[in-house]
């Protein structure tokens, strides 16, 4: 079975959704009242999450069923200086060097080591080489991997026993989720990024809002959008609670894809994609919930607490203690204990020391785009150590191509080597305890940068302000 499976929508159902039509084209088998076991069309795997799952087919003495689906990359692990030098950390070091081994003892041929030019963070690398395409799907050891249902797919992360499942299967046994639309009707406003809009959007639904649901996006915001910005749309569907995140794929969606180097070429670019444009939910299709927002109300957006639904616009104050339900009081006021902020403050010209802008969620070349066009002509503020950390190698490459690179040095910026970076406290980039980061992430969680450290997650034009300004700007003044 392949993305390619002509099975009828849902199974002749009648009118089905876009996630029915791509799960029933992947059902193996079911079990009543129990999982179902899925065709996987890709697997991505990084240094972090697949070692047991390679010691587990070892001790079984078994091999990888189809090795040319799984796609490895170095990202969680990676310094991102001097990648041409032996890694100094030695938990680091060894679980790329384990990495390295399984991927040469189990003969798979796209593995990406530090240095190659497809390396970077997995969930870049996967759309930026054409792995990722409408239709599948995907999955990978990593929470985020609802990125890729930007491109019409179904995407979800798994654990290290689920990893081996796939690597000696290509298959696994999931609970169908149920389904949710959330449309943006209208147009987002002058300095609106993708990025404030998911922050908007998790600050309504909370953390568990979306929990035990696969979110479809749709509405005229979501389709003015590039690939880019939707892939940050959907990388941040777990914040929710959701198992993922999904849009339908369009004609911006084709021309992303083609001629990319995994991509479809010739006769069968053309079959594929007369299949890709039957994806797309029908007229009259139910979804167990629905939502609607309006893409206008949502401003430059900042979180003030330990998780990424304690969000605000850059303009807003911080909730007073009487406005949260009184069960949720104490975890709030610890929250807030935690940031060093007040309820009912208000954040705006706060004072910050670190900058990120990186991550599968804000690490492509759209992002840096967006950040040299806001500092291009300024400096950056001397109180700010600011991390610019490219997604992958690609989008290094494109940096210094577009004259980005240039702008970047004469206002005081250094760009670093790909790599999830200051995403999580797994390498070196690591936020001290007490400092506040202004990052373009997914994760605010309490020691999520590093032990101690205090995380304002936000788009790259805040952060570029904030770079600039040594503060938290709204990039529209």
């Amino acid at each position: 079975m392949s993305n390619n499976a002509q099975t009828p929508p849902s199974g002749g159902r009648g009118a089905a959704t876009l996630f029915d039509k791509i799960w029933d084209a992947h059902v193996v088998s079911t079990v009543e009242n129990g999982p179902t076991q899925l065709y996987i069309d890709r697997h991505f795997c990084h240094e972090v999450t697949s070692p047991q799952a390679f010691n587990g087919l070892r001790t079984r003495g078994l091999k990888v069923f189809r090795p040319e689906q799984t796609t490895m990359t170095a990202d969680h692990n990676t310094p991102t200086i001097d990648q041409d030098q032996p890694v100094k950390d030695p938990v680091s070091r060894h679980q790329l060097d384990t990495f390295a081994k399984n991927a040469t003892e189990f003969n798979m041929p796209l593995f990406y080591p530090l240095g190659h030019t497809n390396n970077g963070v997995v969930h870049i690398i996967g759309p930026e080489n054409g792995f990722t395409q409408p239709g599948m799907t995907i999955v990978c050891g990593d929470s985020h991997t609802s990125t890729h249902g930007a491109f019409g797919t179904i995407a979800f992360g798994i654990g290290t026993s689920e990893v081996e499942m796939v690597l000696a299967t290509q298959c696994i046994l999931q609970t169908r989720p149920k389904t949710m639309r959330i449309i943006f009707n209208g147009k987002l406003g002058e300095g609106v990024t993708a990025k404030d809009l998911a922050l908007y959007m998790i600050s309504k639904l909370t953390t568990g809002g979306a929990t035990g649901f696969f979110v479809e996006y749709a509405g005229e915001a979501i389709r003015n959008m590039s690939m880019e910005e939707r892939m940050t749309v959907c990388n941040l569907s777990i914040e929710m609670g959701a198992r993922g995140g999904m849009i339908a794929p369009d004609e911006t969606t084709f021309a992303y894809v083609k001629g990319r180097e995994f991509a479809p070429k010739g006769e069968e670019w053309n079959k594929k994609l007369a299949y890709w444009k039957t994806l797309k939910t029908d007229e009259g299709a139910k979804f167990d919930k629905e939502l609607v927002f309006d893409a206008a109300e949502i401003q430059p957006m900042i979180t003030y607490g330990t998780n990424p639904g304690m969000g605000i616009g850059i303009k807003e104050a911080i909730p007073t203690l009487n406005s949260i339900d009184e069960a949720g009081r104490i975890s709030f006021q610890k929250s807030l204990d935690y940031m060093g902020f007040q309820a009912g403050e208000k954040l705006e010209g706060k004072e910050i020391d670190y900058v990120f802008i990186g991550s599968c969620t804000n690490g492509r070349i759209e992002d840096f785009r967006v950040f040299a066009n806001y500092v291009k002509g300024k400096k950056k503020a001397d109180n700010v150590t600011a991390w610019l950390v490219p997604g992958s190698w690609k989008v290094e490459k494109q940096i210094r191509e577009e004259g980005l690179y240039d702008i970047l040095t004469e206002a005081g910026f250094k760009l670093r080597q790909p790599g999830c970076s200051a995403c999580l406290a797994m390498n070196d980039d690591k936020v001290p305890a007490g400092k506040y980061a202004v990052s373009t992430s997914n994760r605010n969680f309490e020691g999520r940068q590093g032990p101690g450290a205090r995380t304002i997650l936000a788009g790259p034009l805040v952060a570029a302000a904030a770079a600039v300004t040594g503060k938290i700007t709204d990039p529209r003044a």
